[in-house]
């Protein structure tokens, strides 16, 4: 076990949603500081789809978090904008069984390095976000 608690496929899915939105922001940085630069047309758009792509990956992980954590259906269906919530449940199912079934000892490889995402929150804060020194940690430390 890492730490004192048990890790569960939804603090995994959490911190791989941090992962992700880590690495949205430092694709989003890249973007805008090839906004003077001379690029060819097909590298800025490749850009622009790649922080698209990690943008609707995010949320995926986020969805794929709330499922593990036991939200309706329903309500995230609801969230998502969505009217069906058999069509997004379906959507989802295939993921939600893949890490709901890993092993304890797949779930705490595949947090290992998660201080790394404290690390990188801590260099890039802003003043008006909140004041959470490890907020991977804080998660962990709940269960």
């Amino acid at each position: 076990m890492i730490g004192p608690f048990r890790m569960t496929p939804e603090t995994l899915a959490r911190i791989a949603t941090a992962r992700a939105a880590r690495d949205l922001s430092d694709l989003a940085r890249l973007l805008l500081a090839d906004t003077a630069t001379t690029i060819s047309t097909t590298e800025r758009i490749e850009k622009a789809r790649r922080l698209r792509h990690v943008a609707n990956e995010v949320v995926d992980l986020v969805v794929l978090a709330e499922a593990l954590g036991g939200a309706s259906w329903e309500e995230i269906t609801q969230a998502l904008g969505r009217r069906e919530s058999g069509t997004v449940e379906r959507e989802f199912a295939e993921a939600v069984t893949a890490w709901g079934s890993k092993s304890e000892q797949e779930l705490e490889r595949a947090a290992e390095g998660h201080s790394a995402l404290d690390e990188w929150y801590a260099r890039h804060r802003e003043d008006l976000e909140p004041e959470l020194a490890t907020p991977v940690a804080n998660l962990l430390n709940k269960h």
